[in-house]
This record gives C-alpha cells, sequence and structure tokens, in this order.
C-alpha cells in the first residue's frame, strides 16, 4: 500500500510544521519505532523484572517489526524533511472496524501538528481500504489527546474503569471514517 503525505510546510488549524513527511514504516524502521516509543512514553521496567519495556515489553523492536510487517496494520512515521522522525503511529485493522493501538510526537515537535497530520493520513489510508470507524483508547485525564481526537471529529462512546497500569480510567472514542470531507 502506497501512501505518503509530504508537504514544504503544514499548517492545519493553526498548527504548522516546516517540512513534515509521512509515511509508511517499513520493517528497517522496527529499532526506531522502538526508540520513539520509549522516548514519547518514558521506558518503564517489565513487570517481570526482565528489563524496560521498551526492551522485552509489548513495545520492543521485536513487537514493532511484527506490527509493520503483519497484515490489517497501519505504521506510519513522521519525518521532517525525510530526515529527523517526529513521531509514530500503529493501528489495527479488524473487518470494516481499526484500533488506534499507540500514537506518540516527540516531545520537541508537539503541539506543531504532527500528531494530527499522523491521524488524518491514518484516517485517510484506513478509509480507503474500507474500514468505517477508528477507535481510540486514552486515559481520560490526557487533555492534549482528547482535543486532538475530537478535534478530528471523534466522539466518545464509552469508558474502561483501572485500564491503565496505574489505574487510571480510558475514554474510548470512535472516528467515523466515511463521514470525513
Amino acid at each position: 500500500m502506497t501512501h505518503g503525505l509530504d508537504v514544504d510546510r503544514l499548517e492545519m488549524d493553526g498548527l504548522q510544521m516546516d517540512g513534515l513527511q509521512i509515511r509508511a514504516a517499513a520493517p528497517y524502521d522496527a529499532p526506531l519505532f522502538a526508540a520513539l516509543h520509549a522516548a514519547c512514553f518514558g521506558s518503564r521496567e517489565s513487570p517481570d523484572g526482565d528489563g524496560p519495556l521498551n526492551e522485552t515489553g509489548p513495545w520492543n523492536e521485536k513487537a514493532m517489526t511484527r506490527f509493520i510487517a503483519g497484515p490489517g496494520t497501519v505504521c506510519l512515521i513522521a519525518t521532517i524533511a525525510g530526515e529527523e522522525p517526529a513521531g509514530f503511529l500503529i493501528a489495527r485493522t479488524a473487518a470494516d472496524e481499526a484500533e488506534l493501538l499507540t500514537i506518540g510526537v516527540l516531545p520537541d515537535h508537539r503541539k506543531r501538528g504532527a500528531g494530527q497530520a499522523l491521524l488524518r493520513e491514518a484516517a485517510e489510508v484506513l478509509g480507503a481500504a474500507g474500514v468505517g470507524r477508528l477507535f481510540l483508547e486514552v486515559e481520560e485525564t490526557n487533555r492534549p489527546a482528547l482535543a486532538l481526537y475530537r478535534g478530528l471529529g471523534a466522539v466518545p462512546v464509552g469508558r474502561r474503569p483501572g485500564y491503565y497500569e496505574n489505574g487510571a480510567d480510558a475514554a474510548v472514542l470512535r472516528l467515523d471514517l466515511r463521514a470525513r470531507p
């Protein structure tokens, strides 16, 4: 599947980022995805004591390779001028629905449109593949993520009490892809 967003200057809803490019990830991007995940979400210790989660846990390089190469996944990377990584996204499809598994933007690139561009590109790719809805889960206290999702038209559809490792609740949102302009 070929897709990508390549703009000299991204301007969306007042957000700006020079030279942002979004492309599909390739298997060689797995180490970068693991490093981006660790940089975006921190490197917590694995509950089994085997080391940091980004090395041995669910978001390690091996897992990222499986996501990138796996059927029914959309793995996107955002770069500045095609070189400097800014963020990433992983979504998985099932029939005519998809779930956003993770999205992250490096701290230095936040609030400049990379997350919005990643989600817009994922919505376009998924919609073109016949996916009608994208589900997103987010910690209820994560105001920037909630604003991003709602700003793109996602609506709340549920709640998962105690969903996160820290005991926090998750808000479940749905983005209808067929209703997008």
